[in-house]
């Protein structure tokens, strides 16, 4: 069986029919139809960019069901990089698909994201889009205010920054990346 028969010819991940290509995957225990999923333009774009329109992976409410290990992992890997947790929790992979599907995680690395989706690295700066009170800090940190070279913690909706000399901790849905 060809990744197009298996496929029926459209997109693994959304229902698209054009502009499909094979996809392979990285650290894929063999290639060929083990190891590739048949994508259509706009997911390979997406995923080869890691710039996700969270808007359009809606579709995986349906293709993360795939009894096609591939396409299970790859529905993983964009779940995780989209940071849905909820939708992570509810699919199931074998152990050793699970291992195929962590395989490009870096272990340091924490997928954090701004208010806009944009995804922050350690070192980037970002604008607070709403005024947050401090705990234990006494003050207001206003909108607008810039905050350099900020850190990535454990957890990925938040981050650390300097805000008035003082080292806090900032939720990510409040910020925009500069």
């Amino acid at each position: 069986m060809s990744v197009e028969s298996r496929s029926g010819n459209t997109c693994e991940l959304c229902p698209s029919s054009t502009g499909l290509s094979i996809f392979e995957l990285s650290h894929a225990p063999e290639t060929g139809v083990n190891g590739s999923v048949h994508l259509c333009q706009v997911c390979k774009d997406q995923i080869e960019t890691n710039n996700y329109d969270s808007n359009h992976w809606h579709c995986l409410n349906d293709s993360m069901w795939s009894e096609h290990l591939p396409v299970q992992v790859l529905a993983y890997r964009v779940l995780r990089a989209l940071g849905d947790q909820d939708r992570l929790e509810q699919l199931y992979l074998e152990e050793e698909g699970l291992k195929w599907a962590k395989a490009d995680e870096d272990s340091n690395s924490v997928i954090c994201k701004d208010s806009n989706g944009a995804l922050l690295k350690a070192g980037d700066s970002v604008t607070l889009i709403k005024d947050l009170v401090v705990k234990g800090g006494g003050f207001t940190a206003k909108r607008g205010t810039l905050v350099k070279g900020i850190a990535l913690t454990d957890n990925p909706e938040h981050i650390e920054g300097r805000v008035n000399g003082q080292r806090i901790v900032l939720v990510s849905n409040f910020l925009k990346k500069v």
